[in-house]
């Protein structure tokens, strides 16, 4: 069975299945179903706040947008980023997005599985072809920036990475222009959030 057929095929079942209670869209990545849990509340706020931090930074006809099937057939990946910038033509699809259509992808770190964003997504969105990603993590409050894709080991990868504590501002400079990211005073999770004792 070839990799695309494999894909076609996770990709038919996960687009008919409903997540149980609790659990976020399925991403599929290197032939496997990847489940996570439902994003908390305090992972929503950060989702928003920095939203709304770009937001009116962005030229005309751009937006950044959340939770949106993003795939490529022929890497086999199909990924949900937390949130993304896009053109809003691009959204105008019954498909899911075209990943070379996205400037930046966003992931909010999740206390339950960390390596989705920091290892696994660090490896699959420069394959996609998608030119800048912000990690941002509330268990430590730092934030990790990569971009310009090269190659590592015969492989996409990007080139550049900076990691810096919440309260240094992030400087994003894309092709659409540079945008400046505040973090501070962006949320924590609590320890109930990362599943330790009750505050």
């Amino acid at each position: 069975m070839t990799q695309q057929t494999l894909y076609r095929r996770l990709r038919d079942m996960r687009d008919q299945l409903t997540p149980p209670p609790g659990l976020a869209w399925p991403e599929i990545s290197d032939g496997e179903v990847v489940m996570t849990l439902s994003p908390r509340p305090r992972h929503q706020l950060t989702a928003t706040r920095v939203r709304d931090r770009i937001t009116p930074q962005l030229p005309d006809g751009w937006g950044v947008f959340g939770a949106t099937d993003t795939d490529d057939e022929l890497l086999g990946k199909l990924r949900v980023p937390d949130l993304h910038v896009c053109s809003y033509d691009a959204m105008e699809t019954d498909d899911p997005l075209d990943p070379h259509e996205i400037v930046l992808a966003i992931e909010i770190v999740s206390p339950s599985n960390p390596d989705n964003d920091y290892r696994d997504k660090s490896r699959d969105y420069p394959a996609m072809g998608i030119p800048h990603y912000l990690i941002l993590d509330p268990r430590d409050g730092t934030w990790t920036y990569q971009w310009s894709i090269g190659r590592t080991e015969g492989r996409p990868a990007y080139e550049n990475r900076l990691h810096l504590p919440y309260g240094k501002a992030v400087t994003l400079a894309t092709e659409l222009g540079t945008w400046t990211v505040e973090t501070a005073g962006l949320p924590r999770y609590s320890a109930k959030d990362m599943g330790l004792e009750s505050e």
